[in-house]
C-alpha cells in the first residue's frame, strides 16, 4: 500500500538547528518530491522553513522545554514520577489524535528512545494501543538507556521503561548498524527487527548544481550510473567520436552502467560536419548505446531538438562526472584539461598539448594505435585505483536522500 499523508513528529523541527531536525527537513523534502502529503506536528518550530503545501501543525507540549515538562522533567530525571504526569500525558494525546487520525503512516523521531518528554513517549504508546495511529516508524538517533550521559536520567519501571519497550506494531529504524546492535539488545530482539537507514545528502546543494543542469543530471540518469565519462568537446572529427562510442561500448560489454556526456554542437552551416553527426548516431544506434552515449545538444527537457548549454551547465557536468575523456586526433591546447584539474576527476586522453606539457604524470596519455577494449579496461582500473572516485560514485548511487528513499524508505513504509 503506497502512503498518501506522512505525518512527522518531533520536539523540534526547522527553523531550529540540529541533526534530528536537519534529517526531518530533508525527509519532508523527498517525500514531497515523489507526490507524498506531508504534516508536521511538533513542539517548536515554523511552518516559513517548510514548502506552502506542508501542513504544520505546532502542539507546544511536544516541546522538551516547555515549562511544564520542563517541571516535570526535573522530578522524573531523578526517579519521582510527578502527579500531574497522566494529566500531562491525556491533555498531549486529546491533542495528538485529531491530527494523526488522518495519518497513513507516521515517523516518530527519538520520542520512543529518549528522555525528553516522557509525557509525550507516553501518549504515544496510548494511541498505539487505541489504534489511533496506523504505520508507526520509530526513527531512533539516539537511546538515553545506553547513553553514559543520560542513563543516570532514567530507572527501571514505568514511565522509563517505555523507552526500551519493544512493539511489534512499530517498524524500527536506527542510523547506522553500531545503532541496530545497540537497539537490539536493549530491546532484546533480533538484529533483523531492527532496520538501517543511514543518512543523506543533497547532492544539489553540496555541488552547487544550477536548477537547470540538476534537471538535465536527473533525466540522464547520472546520479544511478557506475560511471560518468565527460567530454566537453564539439562535434567535429578532430575529437574522434567513433572512437569513443566504441570504447564506450567496451565499457559496457564489461557489465557497467556507464554514462558518456559530450557537451558541445555540431557546426549547423557544415553539411560535412552535420553528416559526421549523423554518422555517429547511427553508430551509436548500431552499437546499441542510446541510453548510455547523450549527446547533449539533443538533450534538451523542453524536447527541442537543438539544445546549446551554458557554461555553468558544464560546470555541473563536471561535478557529476568521474573521469575526462579526450581521445582527440588532434587539439591547438586542450582547456578540459585544465578543466578537469581544479574539478578534480581523472584524465585520460591523446598525447594533446596540455595533457603533455601540463598534466604529464597526473593524467593518463594513451596511443590511439590501443584498441577500445584495452582503453574500456584502462578507465575502469582508474576508476578502481582512486579511492576518491570509488566513494563518489558509492555516495551518489546510493546515500543521497532520493536514492536513500527509494530503496530504503519506501520499501518499509510499503512492508
Amino acid at each position: 500500500m503506497k502512503h498518501k499523508n506522512i505525518g512527522i513528529l518531533h520536539y523540534s523541527t526547522p527553523p531550529v538547528i540540529g541533526g534530528v531536525e536537519a534529517v526531518i527537513k530533508a525527509h519532508t523534502n523527498v517525500f514531497e518530491d515523489n507526490g507524498y502529503k506531508v504534516t508536521i506536528i511538533t513542539g517548536k518550530g515554523d511552518p516559513s522553513a517548510f514548502s506552502q503545501s506542508v501542513d504544520f501543525h505546532k502542539i507546544t507540549e511536544l516541546d522538551s522545554i516547555h515549562p511544564i515538562i520542563s517541571n516535570l522533567n526535573q522530578q522524573l530525571e531523578v526517579g519521582i514520577i510527578p502527579g500531574s504526569f497522566e494529566l500531562t500525558s491525556n491533555n498531549i494525546g486529546e491533542k495528538l489524535t485529531p491530527i494523526l487520525n488522518q495519518l497513513d503512516a507516521l515517523i516518530v523521531h527519538n520520542i520512543f528512545t529518549k528522555h525528553f518528554n516522557l509525557p509525550l513517549t507516553a501518549a504515544i504508546h496510548n494511541l498505539l494501543d487505541q489504534k489511533v495511529i496506523q504505520n508507526c516508524i520509530a526513527w531512533c538517533h539516539d537511546f538515553t538507556w545506553t547513553s553514559p550521559n543520560s542513563r543516570h536520567k532514567v530507572f527501571p519501571g514505568y514511565p522509563w521503561d517505555l523507552l526500551r519497550k519493544y512493539r511489534k506494531d512499530i517498524k524500527y529504524i536506527v542510523v547506522s548498524k553500531e545503532r541496530q546492535r545497540t537497539l537490539a539488545n536493549l530491546f532484546k530482539v533480533p538484529e533483523n527487527e531492527i532496520h538501517v537507514v543511514y543518512n543523506g545528502i543533497n547532492p544539489d546543494i553540496l555541488l552547487g548544481f544550477s536548477p537547470e543542469g540538476f534537471r538535465l543530471i536527473q533525466s540522464l540518469g547520472l546520479m544511478e550510473s557506475d560511471i560518468n565519462i565527460l567530454m566537453p568537446v564539439r562535434i567535429t572529427q578532430a575529437k574522434n567520436i567513433e572512437f569513443a562510442l566504441e570504447v564506450i561500448a567496451e565499457v559496457k560489454n564489461l557489465k557497467y552502467n556507464v554514462k558518456c556526456l559530450l557537451t558541445g554542437p555540431p557546426d549547423p552551416h557544415d553539411s560535412k560536419n552535420m553528416q559526421y553527426f549523423e554518422n555517429l548516431k547511427v553508430l551509436r544506434h548500431n552499437l546499441n548505446l542510446e541510453n548510455e552515449f547523450h549527446f547533449i545538444y539533443e538533450s534538451n527537457p523542453n524536447q527541442e531538438n537543438e539544445y546549446i548549454i551554458n557554461d555553468t551547465i558544464v560546470g555541473d557536468l563536471y561535478r557529476v562526472s568521474d573521469i575526462l575523456f579526450m581521445p582527440s586526433h588532434r587539439e591547438g591546447f586542450g582547456m578540459p584539461v585544465l578543466e578537469a584539474g581544479i574539478v578534480g576527476i581523472p584524465i585520460i586522453s591523446t598525447p594533446i598539448p596540455a595533457s603533455n606539457e601540463i598534466a604529464k604524470e597526473n593524467a593518463k596519455i594513451f596511443s590511439l594505435d590501443l584498441e577500445p577494449k584495452k582503453i574500456a579496461i584502462e578507465i575502469i582500473e582508474i576508476i578502481k585505483s582512486n579511492p576518491i572516485t570509488r566513494l563518489k560514485i558509492e555516495t551518489r548511487k546510493n546515500y543521497t536522500w532520493e536514492s536513500i528513499f527509494k530503496q530504503k524508505i519506501i520499501p518499509i513504509l510499503s512492508h
